[in-house]
């Protein structure tokens, strides 16, 4: 299973999630962290399931959003350019049909990581992709 990795590793405000992949890379079976480069097309497009890993403005805790919460992503204030493309690339891609299933391990920005849990959700994750759900 491919885990999409999102962040800006010079912005200490925005890499935890650079960070946690480089951290767990080894420690989840049959996980593979795929890292997205800032301003890179989205490398995705057409898979049926995804799952991306980013840091989330707002969140307080590790959150896991679906796809119901994609409609809900925020575009509000941007740092950098690639803050709005993600946000915008899949609100596009989901309503013209070119984005399957999704799944976001939303980080927060300002709390010490919890890896146990992230390890945890991230074997939940693939046990389901394994059993097809």
């Amino acid at each position: 299973m491919k885990i999409y990795v999102f962040g800006n590793e010079d912005l200490d405000f925005d890499n935890n999630a650079i960070k946690v992949a480089e951290r767990l890379k080894d420690s989840v079976e049959k996980c593979e962290f795929v890292f997205v480069k800032t301003n890179q097309d989205l490398p995705f497009a057409g898979e049926k399931d995804i799952v991306i890993m980013d840091t989330i403005y707002g969140i307080k805790d590790i959150t896991l959003l679906t796809d119901d919460d994609i409609s809900n992503i925020s575009q509000g204030k941007r740092t950098t350019a690639h803050d709005f493309d993600l946000g915008f690339q899949l609100k596009y891609l989901k309503k013209i049909g070119k984005l399957g299933k999704v799944t976001i391990i939303g980080l927060p920005m300002e709390k010490d990581m919890d890896y146990l849990r992230i390890q945890s959700i991230l074997r939940k994750l693939v046990a389901q992709d394994i059993q097809g759900s």
